[in-house]
Protein backbone atom coordinates (compact mmCIF):
# COMPACT_ATOMS: atom_id res chain seq x y z
CA UNK A 1 0.00 0.00 0.00
CA UNK A 2 1.13 3.80 -0.60
CA UNK A 3 -0.40 7.10 0.47
CA UNK A 4 -0.43 10.21 -1.54
CA UNK A 5 0.46 13.61 -0.14
CA UNK A 6 -0.76 16.62 -2.35
CA UNK A 7 1.20 20.10 -1.49
CA UNK A 8 -0.63 22.68 -3.20
CA UNK A 9 1.84 26.01 -3.20
CA UNK A 10 1.89 28.79 -5.49
CA UNK A 11 4.96 28.19 -6.84
CA UNK A 12 4.54 24.39 -7.96
CA UNK A 13 2.24 21.51 -6.66
CA UNK A 14 3.91 18.36 -6.12
CA UNK A 15 2.89 15.00 -5.36
CA UNK A 16 4.61 12.33 -3.03
CA UNK A 17 4.02 8.38 -2.80
CA UNK A 18 5.32 6.88 0.52
CA UNK A 19 5.44 3.26 1.25
CA UNK A 20 3.15 2.54 4.00
CA UNK A 21 5.42 -0.22 5.13
CA UNK A 22 9.41 1.16 5.21
CA UNK A 23 7.28 4.87 5.57
CA UNK A 24 10.13 5.91 2.38
CA UNK A 25 9.09 8.53 0.00
CA UNK A 26 9.51 5.91 -3.10
CA UNK A 27 8.24 8.61 -5.68
CA UNK A 28 7.56 12.44 -6.34
CA UNK A 29 6.86 14.89 -9.15
CA UNK A 30 6.38 18.37 -9.28
CA UNK A 31 4.33 20.45 -11.65
CA UNK A 32 4.56 23.03 -13.52
CA UNK A 33 8.58 22.79 -14.25
CA UNK A 34 8.98 25.94 -14.15
CA UNK A 35 7.34 28.02 -11.00
CA UNK A 36 3.37 28.77 -11.71
CA UNK A 37 1.83 32.09 -12.74
CA UNK A 38 1.03 34.66 -10.41
CA UNK A 39 -1.34 36.91 -11.92
CA UNK A 40 -1.09 40.61 -10.81
CA UNK A 41 -3.49 42.97 -12.42
CA UNK A 42 -2.86 45.90 -10.05
CA UNK A 43 0.02 46.55 -8.04
CA UNK A 44 -0.27 44.44 -4.35
CA UNK A 45 -2.73 42.13 -6.19
CA UNK A 46 -2.39 38.69 -6.48
CA UNK A 47 -4.17 35.97 -7.92
CA UNK A 48 -4.02 32.38 -9.57
CA UNK A 49 -6.86 29.97 -10.94
CA UNK A 50 -7.86 27.29 -9.10
CA UNK A 51 -8.31 24.56 -11.84
CA UNK A 52 -4.43 25.15 -12.13
CA UNK A 53 -3.60 23.98 -9.01
CA UNK A 54 -6.24 21.08 -9.85
CA UNK A 55 -4.62 20.42 -13.62
CA UNK A 56 -1.26 20.34 -11.78
CA UNK A 57 -2.17 18.42 -8.88
CA UNK A 58 -3.34 15.64 -11.75
CA UNK A 59 -0.63 15.82 -13.62
CA UNK A 60 2.14 15.74 -10.96
CA UNK A 61 -0.08 12.42 -9.45
CA UNK A 62 0.09 10.98 -12.75
CA UNK A 63 4.12 11.54 -13.19
CA UNK A 64 4.72 10.10 -9.47
CA UNK A 65 2.77 6.93 -10.18
CA UNK A 66 4.75 6.33 -13.47
CA UNK A 67 7.88 7.32 -11.26
CA UNK A 68 7.58 4.98 -8.70
CA UNK A 69 5.84 1.89 -10.87
CA UNK A 70 3.00 2.10 -8.84
CA UNK A 71 -0.03 1.14 -9.54
CA UNK A 72 -3.03 4.17 -8.27
CA UNK A 73 -5.73 1.55 -6.94
CA UNK A 74 -2.92 0.55 -4.25
CA UNK A 75 -3.11 4.28 -2.68
CA UNK A 76 -4.52 3.67 0.54
CA UNK A 77 -5.39 6.98 1.89
CA UNK A 78 -4.51 11.12 0.49
CA UNK A 79 -3.58 13.96 2.27
CA UNK A 80 -3.45 17.88 1.39
CA UNK A 81 -1.38 20.78 2.14
CA UNK A 82 -1.72 23.92 0.80
CA UNK A 83 -0.74 28.06 0.63
CA UNK A 84 -2.17 29.32 3.42
CA UNK A 85 -4.53 32.43 3.72
CA UNK A 86 -5.88 31.99 0.00
CA UNK A 87 -9.83 32.84 -0.90
CA UNK A 88 -11.79 30.26 -3.15
CA UNK A 89 -15.66 31.34 -3.99
CA UNK A 90 -17.50 28.91 -5.71
CA UNK A 91 -21.42 28.49 -6.46
CA UNK A 92 -23.83 26.66 -6.21
CA UNK A 93 -22.95 24.05 -9.20
CA UNK A 94 -19.05 24.22 -7.35
CA UNK A 95 -17.67 26.60 -9.91
CA UNK A 96 -15.52 28.77 -9.26
CA UNK A 97 -16.15 32.51 -9.82
CA UNK A 98 -13.80 34.29 -9.58
CA UNK A 99 -9.84 34.09 -9.48
CA UNK A 100 -8.60 33.07 -6.25
CA UNK A 101 -7.24 36.20 -4.02
CA UNK A 102 -3.80 34.08 -2.74
CA UNK A 103 -1.64 35.11 0.53
CA UNK A 104 0.96 37.47 -1.26
CA UNK A 105 -2.36 39.90 -2.38
CA UNK A 106 -2.20 43.17 -0.21
CA UNK A 107 -6.05 44.67 -1.28
CA UNK A 108 -7.33 43.98 1.84
CA UNK A 109 -4.67 45.57 4.40
CA UNK A 110 -6.66 48.52 5.33
CA UNK A 111 -10.15 46.32 5.45
CA UNK A 112 -8.73 44.26 8.32
CA UNK A 113 -6.52 47.40 9.97
CA UNK A 114 -10.37 49.54 10.04
CA UNK A 115 -12.08 46.34 11.62
CA UNK A 116 -9.17 46.17 14.33
CA UNK A 117 -9.62 49.67 15.02
CA UNK A 118 -13.40 49.13 15.24
CA UNK A 119 -13.57 46.28 17.06
CA UNK A 120 -10.83 46.62 19.18
CA UNK A 121 -7.43 44.80 20.36
CA UNK A 122 -8.87 43.09 23.20
CA UNK A 123 -11.42 41.74 21.30
CA UNK A 124 -9.71 40.29 18.09
CA UNK A 125 -6.43 39.47 20.07
CA UNK A 126 -8.81 38.05 22.82
CA UNK A 127 -10.90 35.98 20.19
CA UNK A 128 -9.15 35.60 17.16
CA UNK A 129 -5.25 35.36 18.37
CA UNK A 130 -4.53 38.25 15.69
CA UNK A 131 -5.79 41.44 13.52
CA UNK A 132 -8.15 40.28 11.12
CA UNK A 133 -5.50 41.99 9.07
CA UNK A 134 -5.17 40.75 5.23
CA UNK A 135 -6.09 37.19 6.16
CA UNK A 136 -9.21 35.55 3.68
CA UNK A 137 -11.88 37.10 5.83
CA UNK A 138 -10.82 39.95 4.87
CA UNK A 139 -10.37 39.09 1.08
CA UNK A 140 -13.80 38.32 0.97
CA UNK A 141 -15.09 41.60 2.75
CA UNK A 142 -13.37 43.41 -0.30
CA UNK A 143 -15.27 41.18 -2.69
CA UNK A 144 -18.31 42.12 -1.27
CA UNK A 145 -17.62 45.38 -1.41
CA UNK A 146 -15.84 45.38 -4.76
CA UNK A 147 -17.82 42.40 -6.49
CA UNK A 148 -21.24 42.67 -4.98
CA UNK A 149 -23.04 41.31 -8.11
CA UNK A 150 -20.33 38.62 -7.44
CA UNK A 151 -20.23 38.08 -4.13
CA UNK A 152 -24.07 37.50 -4.55
CA UNK A 153 -23.62 34.42 -6.42
CA UNK A 154 -21.30 32.72 -3.59
CA UNK A 155 -22.58 29.49 -2.33
CA UNK A 156 -19.47 28.43 -0.43
CA UNK A 157 -16.47 29.84 0.31
CA UNK A 158 -13.27 27.79 1.16
CA UNK A 159 -9.34 27.94 1.56
CA UNK A 160 -6.83 26.52 -1.33
CA UNK A 161 -6.86 22.74 -0.09
CA UNK A 162 -10.57 22.87 0.43
CA UNK A 163 -10.78 23.22 -3.12
CA UNK A 164 -8.70 20.56 -3.88
CA UNK A 165 -10.08 18.60 -1.89
CA UNK A 166 -13.86 19.48 -2.93
CA UNK A 167 -12.15 18.49 -6.42
CA UNK A 168 -11.48 14.75 -5.14
CA UNK A 169 -14.12 14.09 -2.80
CA UNK A 170 -17.23 16.44 -4.46
CA UNK A 171 -17.40 17.82 -1.01
CA UNK A 172 -17.11 20.86 0.10
CA UNK A 173 -15.79 20.67 3.47
CA UNK A 174 -12.97 22.71 5.79
CA UNK A 175 -11.19 22.21 9.26
CA UNK A 176 -10.66 24.30 12.27
CA UNK A 177 -6.83 25.00 11.11
CA UNK A 178 -7.98 26.12 8.31
CA UNK A 179 -11.15 28.48 9.37
CA UNK A 180 -8.40 29.60 12.03
CA UNK A 181 -6.11 30.52 9.32
CA UNK A 182 -8.51 32.83 7.37
CA UNK A 183 -9.48 34.85 10.65
CA UNK A 184 -12.86 32.90 10.79
CA UNK A 185 -12.22 31.20 14.17
CA UNK A 186 -13.24 32.16 17.91
CA UNK A 187 -10.85 30.21 20.17
CA UNK A 188 -12.61 31.58 23.10
CA UNK A 189 -15.55 30.30 22.23
CA UNK A 190 -14.39 26.98 19.79
CA UNK A 191 -16.72 28.05 16.54
CA UNK A 192 -16.97 30.53 14.11
CA UNK A 193 -15.84 33.97 14.59
CA UNK A 194 -19.58 35.54 14.47
CA UNK A 195 -18.50 38.88 15.76
CA UNK A 196 -16.40 39.37 12.56
CA UNK A 197 -18.18 37.89 10.32
CA UNK A 198 -21.50 40.60 11.57
CA UNK A 199 -19.18 43.16 11.27
CA UNK A 200 -18.08 42.50 7.69
CA UNK A 201 -21.56 41.80 6.60
CA UNK A 202 -21.06 37.84 5.70
CA UNK A 203 -23.09 35.15 6.62
CA UNK A 204 -21.97 32.22 8.41
CA UNK A 205 -23.43 29.93 6.00
CA UNK A 206 -20.86 30.72 3.10
CA UNK A 207 -17.93 28.77 5.35
CA UNK A 208 -18.23 25.28 4.76
CA UNK A 209 -18.73 22.44 7.15
CA UNK A 210 -16.23 21.22 9.43
CA UNK A 211 -14.08 18.05 9.36
CA UNK A 212 -11.29 17.01 11.42
CA UNK A 213 -7.53 17.51 10.46
CA UNK A 214 -6.95 14.09 11.10
CA UNK A 215 -9.91 11.75 9.68
CA UNK A 216 -12.68 10.90 7.43
CA UNK A 217 -12.97 14.41 4.63
CA UNK A 218 -14.64 12.42 2.33
CA UNK A 219 -14.02 9.93 -0.79
CA UNK A 220 -12.37 10.35 -3.54
CA UNK A 221 -15.44 10.09 -6.30
CA UNK A 222 -15.43 8.43 -9.71
CA UNK A 223 -14.74 11.57 -12.00
CA UNK A 224 -11.79 12.50 -9.58
CA UNK A 225 -10.47 9.01 -9.70
CA UNK A 226 -10.56 8.36 -13.61
CA UNK A 227 -8.51 11.70 -13.87
CA UNK A 228 -5.90 10.56 -11.37
CA UNK A 229 -6.05 7.22 -12.25
CA UNK A 230 -6.89 5.71 -8.49
CA UNK A 231 -10.16 3.90 -6.90
CA UNK A 232 -13.34 5.24 -6.21
CA UNK A 233 -13.41 5.71 -2.77
CA UNK A 234 -9.63 6.26 -1.46
CA UNK A 235 -10.32 8.07 1.48
CA UNK A 236 -9.05 11.84 2.04
CA UNK A 237 -7.91 11.81 5.43
CA UNK A 238 -5.91 15.01 5.99
CA UNK A 239 -5.06 18.30 5.40
CA UNK A 240 -3.18 21.23 6.82
CA UNK A 241 -1.97 24.52 5.49
CA UNK A 242 1.53 24.52 4.18
CA UNK A 243 3.54 25.87 7.56
CA UNK A 244 1.18 23.49 9.88
CA UNK A 245 2.18 20.94 7.58
CA UNK A 246 5.98 21.33 7.63
CA UNK A 247 5.82 21.31 11.14
CA UNK A 248 4.13 18.19 11.24
CA UNK A 249 6.50 16.89 8.54
CA UNK A 250 9.33 17.38 10.72
CA UNK A 251 7.72 15.90 13.29
CA UNK A 252 6.94 18.93 15.23
CA UNK A 253 3.85 19.18 17.40
CA UNK A 254 4.39 20.15 20.61
CA UNK A 255 4.91 23.12 22.77
CA UNK A 256 8.49 24.66 22.41
CA UNK A 257 9.64 22.66 19.01
CA UNK A 258 10.17 24.77 15.88
CA UNK A 259 10.45 24.24 12.55
CA UNK A 260 11.26 26.33 9.53
CA UNK A 261 10.69 26.34 6.12
CA UNK A 262 12.14 28.66 2.93
CA UNK A 263 10.01 28.71 -0.42
CA UNK A 264 8.72 31.44 -1.83
CA UNK A 265 8.27 33.09 1.30
CA UNK A 266 10.79 32.41 4.97
CA UNK A 267 8.49 30.91 7.67
CA UNK A 268 10.08 30.30 11.34
CA UNK A 269 6.81 28.20 13.22
CA UNK A 270 6.82 27.58 16.94
CA UNK A 271 4.28 25.49 18.21
CA UNK A 272 2.84 26.56 21.62
CA UNK A 273 0.37 25.60 24.64
CA UNK A 274 -0.39 28.81 25.53
CA UNK A 275 -3.01 31.46 23.89
CA UNK A 276 -0.31 33.91 23.52
CA UNK A 277 -0.73 36.49 20.86
CA UNK A 278 1.63 39.51 19.74
CA UNK A 279 0.28 43.18 20.58
CA UNK A 280 0.57 44.43 17.17
CA UNK A 281 0.17 41.11 15.29
CA UNK A 282 3.39 41.18 13.75
CA UNK A 283 3.48 37.26 13.94
CA UNK A 284 0.48 35.41 14.18
CA UNK A 285 -1.14 32.47 16.24
CA UNK A 286 -3.30 29.96 14.35
CA UNK A 287 -4.74 26.23 15.39
CA UNK A 288 -2.06 24.04 15.10
CA UNK A 289 -2.58 20.39 13.02
CA UNK A 290 -2.76 18.43 16.72
CA UNK A 291 -4.83 21.66 18.37
CA UNK A 292 -8.42 20.45 20.18
CA UNK A 293 -11.02 22.33 22.32
CA UNK A 294 -9.44 19.84 25.13
CA UNK A 295 -5.61 20.43 24.28
CA UNK A 296 -4.08 23.81 23.41
CA UNK A 297 -1.48 23.47 20.65
CA UNK A 298 -1.29 26.49 18.59
CA UNK A 299 0.91 27.38 16.02
CA UNK A 300 3.21 31.00 16.16
CA UNK A 301 4.40 32.05 12.65
CA UNK A 302 6.49 34.00 11.62
CA UNK A 303 6.27 35.07 7.59
CA UNK A 304 8.33 36.30 5.90
CA UNK A 305 6.78 37.34 2.04
CA UNK A 306 9.93 37.95 0.17
CA UNK A 307 12.63 35.44 0.61
CA UNK A 308 13.17 32.41 -1.60
CA UNK A 309 10.78 34.49 -4.27
CA UNK A 310 14.37 37.41 -3.90
CA UNK A 311 16.43 34.33 -4.30
CA UNK A 312 15.14 33.33 -7.30
CA UNK A 313 14.69 36.63 -9.01
CA UNK A 314 18.55 37.10 -7.91
CA UNK A 315 19.47 34.33 -9.90
CA UNK A 316 17.27 35.31 -13.28
CA UNK A 317 18.82 38.53 -12.51
CA UNK A 318 22.31 37.14 -13.06
CA UNK A 319 21.76 34.79 -16.32
CA UNK A 320 20.55 32.09 -14.09
CA UNK A 321 23.73 30.89 -12.30
CA UNK A 322 23.43 28.08 -9.76
CA UNK A 323 22.08 28.65 -6.54
CA UNK A 324 25.59 27.09 -5.64
CA UNK A 325 27.61 29.60 -7.20
CA UNK A 326 25.70 32.23 -5.60
CA UNK A 327 26.69 30.61 -2.45
CA UNK A 328 30.55 30.92 -3.42
CA UNK A 329 30.00 33.86 -4.73
CA UNK A 330 28.78 35.26 -1.18
CA UNK A 331 31.46 33.48 0.62
CA UNK A 332 34.19 35.61 -1.21
CA UNK A 333 32.69 38.64 0.33
CA UNK A 334 33.08 39.86 4.24
CA UNK A 335 30.37 40.30 6.26
CA UNK A 336 28.47 43.41 5.71
CA UNK A 337 28.89 43.51 1.55
CA UNK A 338 31.03 46.31 1.95
CA UNK A 339 27.94 48.37 2.57
CA UNK A 340 25.57 46.88 0.49
CA UNK A 341 22.45 46.32 1.86
CA UNK A 342 19.48 44.49 0.55
CA UNK A 343 15.93 44.51 2.42
CA UNK A 344 13.94 41.58 1.06
CA UNK A 345 10.37 42.81 0.77
CA UNK A 346 9.29 43.32 -2.71
CA UNK A 347 6.30 41.08 -2.65
CA UNK A 348 2.99 42.38 -1.18
CA UNK A 349 2.35 43.81 2.39
CA UNK A 350 4.65 41.99 5.76
CA UNK A 351 3.00 40.84 8.84
CA UNK A 352 6.09 41.48 10.81
CA UNK A 353 6.34 45.19 9.48
CA UNK A 354 2.63 45.59 10.31
CA UNK A 355 0.96 45.07 7.17
CA UNK A 356 3.45 47.70 5.40
CA UNK A 357 4.27 47.21 1.77
CA UNK A 358 7.91 48.70 2.07
CA UNK A 359 9.15 46.75 -1.28
CA UNK A 360 12.54 45.64 -1.92
CA UNK A 361 15.49 47.57 -1.42
CA UNK A 362 18.70 48.26 -2.44
CA UNK A 363 21.43 50.43 -0.06
CA UNK A 364 24.94 51.63 -0.20
CA UNK A 365 25.40 50.46 -3.61
CA UNK A 366 28.78 52.31 -4.97
CA UNK A 367 29.24 51.31 -8.87
CA UNK A 368 33.13 51.69 -8.01
CA UNK A 369 33.07 49.09 -5.57
CA UNK A 370 30.84 46.56 -5.76
CA UNK A 371 30.31 43.68 -7.94
CA UNK A 372 27.83 40.80 -8.19
CA UNK A 373 29.68 38.60 -5.13
CA UNK A 374 28.61 41.61 -2.82
CA UNK A 375 25.01 41.61 -4.26
CA UNK A 376 24.92 37.82 -3.64
CA UNK A 377 26.06 38.40 -0.06
CA UNK A 378 23.97 41.25 0.59
CA UNK A 379 20.99 39.27 -0.62
CA UNK A 380 21.59 35.92 1.24
CA UNK A 381 22.38 38.20 4.27
CA UNK A 382 19.14 40.55 3.74
CA UNK A 383 16.83 37.32 3.74
CA UNK A 384 18.88 35.94 6.84
CA UNK A 385 18.65 39.36 8.38
CA UNK A 386 14.79 39.41 8.18
CA UNK A 387 14.36 35.58 9.60
CA UNK A 388 16.59 36.93 12.49
CA UNK A 389 14.60 40.47 12.85
CA UNK A 390 11.22 37.86 13.04
CA UNK A 391 12.62 36.11 15.36
CA UNK A 392 13.23 38.78 17.33
CA UNK A 393 9.66 39.54 17.93
CA UNK A 394 8.62 35.82 18.80
CA UNK A 395 11.08 36.56 21.33
CA UNK A 396 8.65 38.65 22.96
CA UNK A 397 6.04 36.06 22.72
CA UNK A 398 8.79 33.62 24.65
CA UNK A 399 9.53 31.33 22.02
CA UNK A 400 13.35 31.39 21.75
CA UNK A 401 14.63 28.63 19.90
CA UNK A 402 17.72 26.45 20.94
CA UNK A 403 16.83 24.17 17.77
CA UNK A 404 15.58 24.29 14.35
CA UNK A 405 14.09 21.84 12.28
CA UNK A 406 14.07 22.13 8.56
CA UNK A 407 13.68 20.16 5.41
CA UNK A 408 16.55 20.04 3.29
CA UNK A 409 15.12 22.21 0.44
CA UNK A 410 14.80 25.39 -0.93
CA UNK A 411 16.69 28.31 0.79
CA UNK A 412 17.86 25.44 3.56
CA UNK A 413 20.17 24.14 0.58
CA UNK A 414 22.24 27.04 0.62
CA UNK A 415 25.13 26.55 3.32
CA UNK A 416 25.79 30.24 3.50
CA UNK A 417 22.31 31.13 4.41
CA UNK A 418 22.23 28.35 7.28
CA UNK A 419 25.45 29.85 8.78
CA UNK A 420 24.07 33.10 9.01
CA UNK A 421 20.76 31.71 10.57
CA UNK A 422 22.29 29.26 12.89
CA UNK A 423 25.12 32.19 14.41
CA UNK A 424 22.82 35.25 14.69
CA UNK A 425 20.05 32.80 16.62
CA UNK A 426 22.09 30.83 18.09
CA UNK A 427 20.60 27.91 17.07
CA UNK A 428 21.37 24.21 16.27
CA UNK A 429 19.50 23.32 12.76
CA UNK A 430 18.57 20.09 11.85
CA UNK A 431 17.90 18.95 8.38
CA UNK A 432 15.77 16.35 7.79
CA UNK A 433 15.28 14.45 4.80
CA UNK A 434 11.42 15.34 4.27
CA UNK A 435 9.20 18.09 2.43
CA UNK A 436 5.42 18.81 2.72
CA UNK A 437 3.88 16.26 0.05
CA UNK A 438 5.70 13.71 2.20
CA UNK A 439 4.76 15.22 5.43
CA UNK A 440 0.72 15.39 3.81
CA UNK A 441 1.23 11.37 2.90
CA UNK A 442 2.27 10.42 6.52
CA UNK A 443 -0.27 12.25 7.87
CA UNK A 444 -3.01 10.79 5.56
CA UNK A 445 -1.71 6.87 6.74
CA UNK A 446 -2.19 8.89 10.35
CA UNK A 447 -5.48 10.17 10.12
CA UNK A 448 -6.68 6.78 7.99
CA UNK A 449 -5.54 4.80 10.90
CA UNK A 450 -2.80 2.95 8.81
CA UNK A 451 -0.68 4.37 11.49
CA UNK A 452 -2.07 4.26 14.90
CA UNK A 453 0.34 6.94 16.52
CA UNK A 454 2.01 9.94 15.65
CA UNK A 455 5.83 8.34 16.42
CA UNK A 456 4.61 5.50 13.70
CA UNK A 457 3.61 8.23 11.16
CA UNK A 458 6.86 10.35 12.08
CA UNK A 459 9.30 9.14 14.08
CA UNK A 460 11.62 7.62 11.41
CA UNK A 461 12.04 10.71 9.45
CA UNK A 462 15.98 10.48 8.56
CA UNK A 463 18.22 13.85 9.79
CA UNK A 464 20.69 14.26 6.79
CA UNK A 465 22.73 17.48 8.84
CA UNK A 466 22.73 20.14 10.96
CA UNK A 467 24.39 23.26 11.40
CA UNK A 468 25.92 25.03 14.45
CA UNK A 469 26.84 28.43 14.90
CA UNK A 470 30.20 29.64 14.30
CA UNK A 471 31.68 32.17 16.78
CA UNK A 472 34.21 33.49 14.68
CA UNK A 473 31.67 34.87 12.56
CA UNK A 474 29.14 35.97 15.15
CA UNK A 475 30.62 39.58 16.14
CA UNK A 476 31.02 40.66 12.02
CA UNK A 477 27.43 39.65 11.15
CA UNK A 478 26.15 41.52 14.61
CA UNK A 479 27.49 44.58 13.10
CA UNK A 480 26.14 43.59 9.64
CA UNK A 481 22.52 42.72 11.08
CA UNK A 482 23.33 46.30 13.17
CA UNK A 483 23.66 48.25 9.82
CA UNK A 484 20.75 46.05 7.78
CA UNK A 485 18.30 46.66 11.06
CA UNK A 486 19.28 50.64 10.93
CA UNK A 487 18.29 51.25 7.23
CA UNK A 488 14.87 48.87 7.90
CA UNK A 489 14.12 51.69 10.21
CA UNK A 490 14.20 54.25 7.78
CA UNK A 491 11.56 52.64 5.25
CA UNK A 492 8.77 51.88 8.58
Amino acid sequence: MYLLGIDIGSSSVKASLVDVESKLCVGSAQEPDGEAIIQSPQPGFAEQDPADWWKHAVNATKRALKKASVDGKEIAAIGIAYQMHGLVCIDKNQEVLRPSIIWCDSRAVEIGNNAFEDLGAQKCLGHLLNSPGNFTASKLKWVKENQPELYERIDKIMLPGDYVGMKLTGDAVTTVSGLSEGMFWDFQNDAPADFLLEYYGISKDLLCPIVPTFGDQGKVCAEAAAELGIKTGTPVSYRAGDQPNNALSLNVFESGEIAATGGTSGVVYGVSDQRKHDSQSRVNTFAHVNHTSEQTRLGVLLCVNGTGILNAWSRRLLDNVSYKEMDNLARSVEPGSDGLIVLPFGNGAERMLENRNIGSVIAGLDFNRHNRAHFCRAVQEGIAYSFIYGLEIMGEMGVNPSNIRAGKANLFLCDFFRETLATLSGAKIDLLDTDGSAGAARGAGYGAGIYKTREEAFGSIKKVGETCPIDTMKEPLQQSYSAWKAELQKHL
